[in-house]
């Protein structure tokens, strides 16, 4: 097998007849699966657990998606000791050969592509492209991350001693907890759990109540890619019964997050106690939330630049932590970018994920809509609301589904301006000028990515060095990071600034062992 420099998955293109058919033939096929039920996997073992968690379809309610067994503290006590068992094998087998595994479930993901974009569809309410997209990242990190698990298995170069021989390796460190959204709910599952395991550890994964479904079809990928039992447990179950209970474990090694800045918060301060019989500091990396703003001047392609503040304002329905909820403009062009954003987003047609002619479908649940119809209704209180507002009044029948929203006049320092909102929610914020607008930008707790517009060398310059966010975005939008491009995570109360998708990120699910030999 020759593997050849990584490249990015290719994104498909749904404009061409035969692959909207493929999609609709893959939409079909999975409907005709919804309802199935899916196991606890832990170690060996499939078991039924304590319950059921159901998960159900966004863009209706009544439809179920899928069954799934419900983990309590007992089953998170046998999936980690389950996991240490074969973490005892499995750090003993070679770097290149554990890469082997991902790559054979990149294979199985390829050839699995609209049907597992189907189950998004379903499950996550995204539309095609969204969940295309989501599908091809996650085998992105598969590829990325198997070459680089080669690229660490060699010993390090060190500066050599006379009469001594120094070495240098990385080795695993153990079992740890994955935990991951629900808003990329393959592609961050795969690349949070993948990573950890190419690595050399163990883990526990308990995926997000809203989107069970499309978990336990990737860890049914990764058997069938073979991997050893106990590598990979499998205990979705109420955060709040076993999220803590998994955190706090004194053989929990390690704890790898994606959500929100308070639960974010909480594991790192649980993490952080030491417990009887720990033997280690729990390592934490944690990727949290975002209030991303897109900067544009008086000198940007002003088309150019309603096009990326619309494309990642809604997107998803603005459920990203990379997504643009704020559009900070200066005063000489802030109207007519205005009018364009409005413009453009007059077309965005909203309904459920599954028709193709929809480029925004539902939030994610109940508990998404009522928090962001408190936004929206915030905002008209407080702003002025230059269109939407609009969401369906009865989101438990009819799916929770709410029209892409735009405030202008939006106060720096406000509600609006300054909390996550995480839905189809977008500011505008109006600044004097470009410096203005950059101290407006990094008005806030996060630091996660941002966007200029602007055709000024010296602006672009001055953004790249002032512009407190881990990913910045010069002339394009803030959102898509690429995996092996675009090296993904933020600064402040955006997380641990991982950089997901980069040459260094296998690094944190291992340590350095030096050896020095006197001879």
């Amino acid at each position: 097998m020759s593997l050849g420099t990584y490249v990015s998955e290719p994104l498909t293109n749904f404009d061409q007849p035969a692959n909207r058919q493929r999609m609709q033939t893959a939409l079909a096929r999975v409907k005709a699966q919804l309802g199935h039920y899916y196991p606890l996997v832990i170690g060996q073992e499939r078991q039924k657990g304590v319950g059921e968690m159901t998960s159900i379809n966004p863009s209706n309610p009544d439809q179920v998606v899928g069954r799934v067994a419900k983990a309590d503290k007992a089953h998170i006590d046998q999936a980690i000791s389950a996991a240490w068992q074969a973490f005892e094998t499995w750090k003993r087998v070679p770097g290149p050969a554990r890469a082997r595994y991902l790559f054979k479930a990149a294979a199985i993901m390829r050839r699995q592509k609209f049907e597992l974009a189907a189950f998004e569809v379903f499950e996550a309410g995204k539309t095609w492209g969204e969940a295309d997209g989501d599908v091809a990242e996650a085998i992105d990190f598969l590829e990325y991350y198997g070459r680089q698990m080669l690229r660490l298995a060699h010993p390090l170069q060190l500066t050599p001693l006379a009469d001594e021989e120094d070495t240098a390796f990385y080795q695993p460190l153990g079992v740890g907890a994955i935990i991951p959204p629900w808003n990329f709910p393959l592609a961050i599952l795969t690349g949070m759990s993948s990573s950890a395991i190419v690595a050399g550890n163990a883990v526990v994964l308990k995926p997000a109540s809203a989107t069970l479904v499309i978990a336990a079809k990737f860890v049914e990928i990764m058997q069938e890619a073979g991997l050893p039992p106990g590598v990979l447990n499998f205990v979705p179950g109420d955060g709040a019964l076993i999220g803590d209970h998994l955190v706090t474990h004194p053989r929990t090694r390690f704890i790898s997050f994606t959500g929100s800045r308070d639960v974010g918060l909480r594991i790192n301060r649980l993490a952080a106690e030491h417990q009887p019989g720990q033997r280690w500091i729990k390592r934490v990396v944690a990727e949290m939330g975002g209030k991303d703003a897109i900067i544009v001047d008086e000198t940007a392609d002003l088309t150019l630049a309603a096009e990326g503040i619309v494309q990642s304002a809604f997107g998803f329905q603005g459920q990203k932590c990379s997504a643009c909820s704020r559009a900070i403009v200066v005063d000489s062009v802030y109207d007519e970018v205005l009018r364009r954003a409005v413009e453009l987003t007059k077309a965005l047609r909203v309904g459920p994920a599954d028709d193709y002619g929809n480029q925004m479908g539902p939030v994610i649940d109940k508990k998404a809509f009522d928090k962001i119809v408190s936004y929206i209704e915030w905002g008209k209180a407080h702003a002025q609301l230059a269109f939407g507002g609009e969401y369906e009044s009865d989101p438990a029948n009819q799916g929770t589904f709410i029209h892409p929203t735009i405030f202008s006049d939006v106060k720096p320092g406000s509600k609006l301006e300054q909390e996550e909102v995480f839905g189809p929610v977008l500011a505008f914020v109006r600044a004097r000028d470009f410096d203005d607008a950059l101290t407006i930008a990094n008005g806030t707790e996060y630091g996660l990515t941002g966007s200029v517009y602007s055709k000024r060398r010296d602006r672009i310059e001055q953004s790249v060095s002032e512009f407190e966010v881990g990913n910045l975005y010069v002339n394009r939008k803030c959102t898509g990071a690429v995996v092996g491009s675009h090296p993904f995570g933020g600064f402040n109360m955006s997380g641990t600034d991982s950089k997901t998708g980069s040459p260094d990120y296998l690094h944190q699910f291992m340590q350095m062992k030096a050896v020095a030999e006197r001879y």
